[in-house]
């Protein structure tokens, strides 16, 4: 859905969640801005039992004039557009309306009307409306108040940015021109005196797992950054490597990752706990997620209370379990069972770092699949695979690998990559200066699907590990032993054959 289908409606009412938190009230200004541009008058609103009295939100709405409004009616509107909601879930007043518009971020859980935009990958909804907006030609960064609502929506929601996981709620962290003072004044606000008694109590009652060296700890129900102070105090203790604080709210169980080691990155744990129950993301050291109540087991269902710690327990050991991590500068290759692929000579993208960037700048490219780090070196080139996946090669191994080709490149990935220069800021898109290639089929791969998960730490990067599932594959170079890498399985059956 785009906005711009909605500007034939004119009675339109906003409608955020009950009790809403900084991501909804923002989510609301944004789409209501859209519609003040094209000489509309929407209205803002809420309801359910309780009106809004965190201090933060409540100097939220002052300072950036939030128009909202707190109803237990509504005269049947010719639009209803709920926002970080869906209309007809439990924590949202059902109001009746000539026509309804969903646009959110969480799960779907139900039936959508035609009318919806729901993107269940992303961190906030906030992320959402700036990419629709972006759609729609606006620059939230023309709005100081507009572009601030956004940022902190995004912040609050991912647990002061622990939990962002997709590149383009990253581009809403990196690129907003915020009011600082403000958000400075937001996040001072954020504490009372009652949730700092929460955050004393959870601490009083842990659970901890001596082997894997992580600890579980309940929280009352409590705002996510309150979550995040606790998972940060706990990572503290000396016997504490990775840590989940959770707390049971009547709509699901919100979640806290903490992590101080390179072989548990946090983003990727959270991920594994909330799959198939909700989402959740973040990055090395800190994440969080969310698992919505009506996707957990009906057995947890029964006794919440006693069964969601039972629940979350047995994630973390699973993740625990059946895992490999290997070091591949040390790595023995284990070719039993491997087969020898090449690739096959589909057009790729590829980018030379120097076309660009200056030898020795310091760099983070972009991608859907994450951020890499990488140095540029007069060698170094960029592939931008089939599906939009990114990875460095150096000079030697590009002309051994690939082939030029006099095609011009055409990019069909979801999500552009970017690079960044860590030292002036700069954000480039990888796509104008791409140019085609092909695979020489000269270089060949041991492969074989993997039976379990494993962890890689590959030669490019001794710092952070490259995740395989089950049914990924394990490649390695059959010219270096120690280039040893996952190959997603999607991407490794269009792109490689079978050496015959």
């Amino acid at each position: 859905m785009k906005l711009r289908e909605l500007l034939k409606y004119n009675d339109i009412v906003i409608q955020c969640h009950d009790n809403p938190d900084a991501d909804a009230l923002a989510s609301a200004y944004g789409v209501a801005s859209y519609f003040e541009l094209h000489g509309k008058k929407p209205r803002i609103v809420y309801s359910g039992k309780f009106k809004i009295q965190k201090s933060n939100l409540l100097i939220m709405i002052s300072k950036l004039e939030i128009p909202i409004e707190y109803v237990e009616t509504l005269d049947n509107p010719e639009l209803l557009i709920t926002v970080d909601c869906q209309y007809g879930q439990g924590n949202i007043v059902r109001f009746d309306a000539q026509n309804v518009a969903i646009i959110d971020h969480h799960q779907v859980t139900g039936a959508l009307p035609p009318l919806s935009e729901v993107r269940s990958n992303l961190s906030s909804c906030s992320t959402l409306i700036r990419e629709m907006l972006s759609d729609e030609g606006i620059d939230i960064n023309k709005d100081t108040k507009l572009s601030t609502a956004l940022y902190y929506g995004l912040l609050t929601d991912t647990n002061n940015f622990a939990e962002v996981n997709h590149p383009l709620d990253k581009d809403l962290r990196d690129d907003a021109d915020y009011d600082r003072s403000l958000i400075t004044l937001f996040r001072n606000s954020n504490l009372s005196l009652e949730e700092l008694e929460i955050a004393g109590e959870a601490l009083m009652g842990y659970h901890y797992e001596e082997k894997e060296r992580y600890a579980i700890v309940e929280a009352k129900p409590c705002d996510p950054n309150i979550l995040g102070m606790i998972s940060d105090l706990t990572l503290e203790v000396d016997a504490v490597d990775s840590c989940l604080v959770y707390s049971i709210l009547p709509f699901g169980v919100k979640f806290s990752i903490r992590s101080c080691v390179k072989e548990i990155n946090a983003g990727e744990l959270a991920g594994f706990i909330s799959e198939n129950y909700g989402s959740g993301g973040g990055h090395q050291g800190k994440a969080g997620g969310f698992i919505q109540t009506d996707l957990l087991p009906s057995d947890v269902l029964s006794d919440m209370d006693t069964k969601v710690e039972n629940f979350l327990n047995e994630r973390m050991k699973s993740y625990f379990s059946d895992v490999e991590i290997i070091d591949a500068a040390e790595y023995e290759a284990d070719l039993k069972d491997a087969r020898v692929y090449m690739k096959k000579k589909l057009p790729i993208g590829y980018v030379k770092g120097t076309d660009f960037l200056s030898v020795g700048s310091k760099t983070l490219i972009r991608t859907l699949e994450g951020d890499l780090h990488v140095d540029i070196t007069e060698n170094t080139y960029i592939i931008i695979g089939v599906k939009g996946e990114v990875y460095p090669i150096d000079k030697e191994k590009f002309e051994k690998s690939y082939k030029t080709i006099n095609e011009k490149y055409i990019f069909e990935g979801e999500y552009e990559p970017s690079i960044k220069n860590n030292l002036s800021g700069e954000k480039i898109s990888l796509i104008p200066y791409a140019k085609s290639c092909v695979a020489t089929g000269e270089v060949k791969i041991y492969a074989k699907p993997l039976k379990h998960r494993v962890k890689i730490f590959t030669a490019w990067d001794s710092n952070h590990y490259m995740s395989g599932r089950e049914n990924d594959y394990l490649a390695v170079r059959c010219d270096d032993y120690h280039d040893v890498y996952v190959i997603e399985h999607e991407i490794f059956e269009k792109t490689y054959e079978i050496v015959k």
